[in-house]
């Protein structure tokens, strides 16, 4: 019977009756959760699965996951190959394979799914602040991706914890479930906290039973707990003090674990052994807790007089405490001396990761051979995806260290894998404690450069990117190795032109290209790249500037592999840049690295859309935004939310592209990230340019281009809106002045398509300086005629398309009817396929100036611009021939996503089968 919880248990209700979500339950230690989490597994007529978090095993990577799951692995056969062997493999249950994390939470969300073909299922997760980071990042991924899947997944955490030592511990900070949908149990009022009362214990006189409820202030577990800590007087109403007093400032809970410490301190000195060894390490297997507790002398008996006190209960399946707060009550009965014996005998009882832990636990000296042991725990941790479990495991190995260097090389190791896990306030704690010690021994070498580069990435994240430079300069001067060097290097060139505009900005700059190293390869293309940003930041532009390629990019380290895409902008190589971008994504979801995925998809995003391939960055930036959230990574998510904006504004869809240039600023200005607010600053631009506002677009772009954005490589590709703005305003000196530089960056590119954009500026021009002049012998024509000639060479749709938009205009202009009516309709059709609503407007109403309007029953033909961004990645590999798995395992869906995505897709592209998904133009 739950009291006063109507309102909390019709939210479980309905969620339980639509069969698929996720919801997190918060609230203090014993307000409810957990009896609501066991109202739920009563109610649901589902397959339920349960684990409950426990402290002790915050730190060993998927522990509370393979609770979970355990009684279901047998299903992982059924799911794809990479991700039952990422799930096995962190599992402890398979070969190492070195997955990232989130593979793991994709392999989670398909089992789940595959376990409800045959009926619903729930999963409960009490104590959820106690998860291992990695467990909790496999749930909560699968949680966000719950659509339309009978799966329900239920999370109970408390808001603030009371660690054994009285000591602020990790659960303190809760669990952080962004993105899900939260129920707040607050207090019972008076009324139910008396019923509650009544039920438990109606013997008591009614002046004890409201002293009671005031004391337990609307907690249900202290309304169970309180009565039992009363002597046989004060049951009966004496008139001695209670043993607690009301309005005291400690909360009920203290109360309650006062209650049940004393509890515990009343037990035979054998029976608290044996709950000792249950609360520092929990095993389900009998055979393991017997072993530990025989190495005190004690045996499973001796669980008894615990269990007749309704502390615990012994089965099958290990030993259960009755509340968290009773695992914490038994740390606090016993001193130092008993844990240290537990320790021991649970370290000589386990043979897995958990020995090296109980070894560490009671090691008070600096002991090389343990540190050894957690540095090979770490390695495994690595292998597994669980970087929040590496960190723990090298920073203990450093408190073990004997030797200097190896100290200040594990507290790097610690820091680095608590950044990859998102956890950047403690990779910071970290690195000072690496800083300090090798300050002490003035270190040098590839173990400082190592440091610096963790310290140069928290620069970054914290907002201070050319601070990061400034350190990645002192690495690349304290090692010799080549590869290193490049790689910091890379790093200190794009954070340096990166950055938010800063007065020291171009002298880091140039400080990079002097640190780079002499030679041919790929010390050269490095060299040639941070020259180029370097030149751009004094205000050269470097137009002239020869770019260098090496050979082979995907043998490259990740950081110049992304560096060296990147610069494809500068070179105009669309195409190499799509290939390698599109290498990197599928490289990163075939071996799983789905950390590094934001940074893939924002290279693609953006290639693909300067590439006039909307639809498909339209597809990868949503994807892209929604992982990038994921994941934790706020400077890719504004990134990819400033190509949103821009997609959105040759959309023509305001609201969205205002929101997500918002989006892009607001994470702007607390990181001091130049490329997110250049792209949602090019977005207002072409917002304005595509709804004609062309008076707009010259102030909004003079002015971009000379503020603080100004050294960004995406002007050169939104200079010809500048250009055309200008023309159609009247004001072709702009462009002259400023054409002799967009020609030579053209020129020395050698790109066909920067050069079909050319001409068709050129031929605007000509057009504009032509009044009178007969068609026939018209330059212009002759422009208009090469750069479509050059289109034809380098495909760019919406380029093309915008080409023979205004190629069209001047041919109506010129009383040259059936010719402008070809290359409009030309136009009309691209840019329906690209979704570009105000031009295709436009050239809607210049056909209808030429004398004819296009159908509206003939522009139906291609619906390919009502799908989402979603649906249209799933069309897009089920034409392939792909399974409804295979194209989950893509996307980071289930299989039960994608067949509804499909099903709503079909009849907006009139199909009814996916045979017919072929005849329909699925390209961009």
């Amino acid at each position: 019977m739950l009291y006063g919880r109507q309102a909390e248990l019709s939210v479980i209700e309905e969620l339980l009756e639509g069969q698929s979500g996720a919801l997190v339950v918060r609230g203090e230690a014993g307000i409810g959760k957990s009896a609501l989490l066991e109202f739920s597994g009563v109610r649901a007529c589902a397959r339920v699965l349960r684990v409950t978090g426990v402290e002790s095993e915050s730190d060993l990577p998927f522990a509370a996951l393979h609770l979970l799951l355990r009684p279901v692995l047998e299903h992982a056969e059924a799911l794809p190959p990479q991700q039952a062997e990422a799930l096995r493999g962190a599992l402890g249950l398979g070969g190492a394979t070195g997955g990232d994390r989130f593979l793991v939470g994709l392999a989670t969300l398909s089992l789940l799914v595959e376990l409800s073909v045959s009926g619903p299922v729930v999963c409960l997760v009490d104590d959820a602040q106690w998860l291992d980071g990695e467990s909790a990042d496999a749930l909560l991924f699968a949680a966000r991706r719950l659509h339309a899947e009978p799966v329900v997944i239920l999370f109970a955490a408390r808001e603030a914890e009371f660690p054994a030592q009285g000591q602020p511990g990790p659960g303190l900070a809760g669990f952080p479930a962004r993105g899900l949908p939260e129920l707040r149990l607050g207090e019972l009022d008076p009324e139910a906290a008396r019923r509650l009362l009544d039920d438990q214990a109606a013997d008591l006189p009614p002046a004890v039973r409201d002293q009671l409820v005031a004391e337990a202030g609307g907690n249900p577990l202290a309304l169970i707990e309180l009565p039992r800590m009363l002597t046989p007087e004060q049951r009966k109403g004496a008139l001695t003090p209670l043993s607690f007093t009301v309005g005291t400032a400690r909360p009920a809970t203290d109360r309650v674990l006062t209650g049940f410490r004393d509890r515990v301190s009343a037990l035979p000195a054998a029976t608290r052994s044996c709950l000792l060894i249950a609360a520092l390490d929990h095993h389900d297997e009998l055979d393991v807790i017997a072993g530990a507790i025989g190495e005190l002398g004690a045996s499973l008996a001796d669980f008894a007089p615990a269990e007749r006190a309704g502390l615990i209960r012994v089965g099958l399946d290990g030993v259960a405490f009755r509340h968290p707060l009773v695992r914490t009550a038994v740390l606090l009965a016993c001193d130092i001396a008993a844990r240290m014996a537990a320790h021991r005998a649970l370290s000589e009882a386990t043979e897995d990761d958990r020995r090296a832990w109980h070894l560490a636990a009671v090691t008070l000296q600096a002991d090389e051979q343990v540190a050894g042991q957690l540095e090979g725990l770490a390695l495994r941790a690595r292998q597994r995806g669980g970087q929040a479990a590496v960190s723990a495991a090298y920073a203990r190995a450093a408190e073990l260290s004997a030797d200097p260097g190896q100290a200040v090389r594990r507290w790097t190791a610690a820091a680095d894998a608590a950044a990859e896990a998102g956890l950047w306030q403690r990779a910071g704690e970290l690195v000072d404690r690496a800083r300090h010690r090798a300050e002490a021994m003035a270190l040098k070498g590839p173990a400082l450069a190592e440091l610096i580069c963790v310290r140069a990435k928290l620069e970054v994240e914290a907002g201070r990117p050319l601070q990061a430079v400034r350190l990645l300069h002192e690495g690349i001067e304290a090692t010799d190795d080549l590869p290193t060097r490049l790689s910091l290097l890379g790093m200190a060139g794009y954070y340096a032109w990166a950055g938010a505009a800063h007065p020291d900005q171009l002298a880091l700059a140039r400080r990079t290209v002097e640190l780079c190293p002499d030679g041919d390869g790929l010390p050269a293309v490095v060299r040639t790249i941070n020259l180029a940003f370097s030149l751009i930041l004094e205000g050269d532009e470097a137009t002239r500037l020869v770019y260098l390629t090496p050979e082979q990019t995907g043998a490259l380290p990740p950081e110049l592999r992304f560096l060296v895409t990147f610069q494809g902008m500068g070179r105009a190589d669309n195409d190499g840049m799509l290939d390698d971008a599109t290498a990197l994504v599928a490289e990163c979801r075939a071996v799983g690295r789905l950390g590094r995925m934001p940074q893939a998809m924002t290279l693609l995003a953006v290639v693909q859309a300067l590439s006039g391939l909307h639809p498909s960055a339209r597809a990868t930036a949503t994807a892209g935004l929604s992982l990038a959230a994921d994941v934790g990574q706020p400077m890719w998510r504004g990134y990819l939310a400033g190509v949103r904006a821009w997609l959105a504004a040759v959309a023509g869809a305001e609201e969205e592209c205002a929101a997500m240039a918002e989006q892009a600023i607001r994470d702007v200005e607390h990181r001091r990230w130049m490329p997110a607010a250049c792209w949602a600053e090019c977005a207002r631009g072409m917002l304005d340019f595509s709804l004609g506002r062309y008076e707009a677009v010259l102030e909004r772009l003079e002015r971009s281009m000379t503020g603080p954005t100004r050294h960004a490589f995406l002007w050169r590709y939104s200079w010809p809106d500048y250009a055309e703005a200008a023309i159609r305003t009247g004001d072709p000196r702009r462009v002259r002045d400023r054409l002799p530089r967009f020609t030579e960056w053209v020129e020395a590119t050698g790109r066909a398509g920067s050069n079909a954009v050319l001409h068709r500026i050129r031929a605007m021009l000509a057009s504009d300086s032509e009044a009178g002049a007969l068609p026939s012998d018209s330059e212009a024509g002759a422009l208009y005629e090469r750069a479509l000639a050059l289109h034809a060479e380098d495909r760019h749709p919406f380029d093309e398309a915008r080409t023979r938009l205004v190629y069209g205009e001047w041919l109506r202009r010129n009383r040259r009817r059936t010719e402008a009516r070809t290359q409009l309709q030309a136009a009309l059709e691209a840019f329906d396929r690209l979704g570009a609503a105000p031009w295709s407007a436009r050239a809607s109403a210049e056909l209808r100036a030429a004398g004819y309007s296009l159908p509206e029953s003939a522009r139906a033909g291609d619906p390919l611009a009502v799908l989402t961004p979603q649906e249209l990645q799933v069309v897009r590999l089920a034409v392939t021939g792909a399974s409804n798995r295979e194209i989950g395992a893509q996307l980071f869906l289930s299989p039960r996503t994608v067949a509804s995505h499909l099903y709503k897709a079909f009849p907006k592209l009139g199909v009814t089968a996916r045979a017919e998904l072929a005849r329909l133009p699925l390209g961009d």
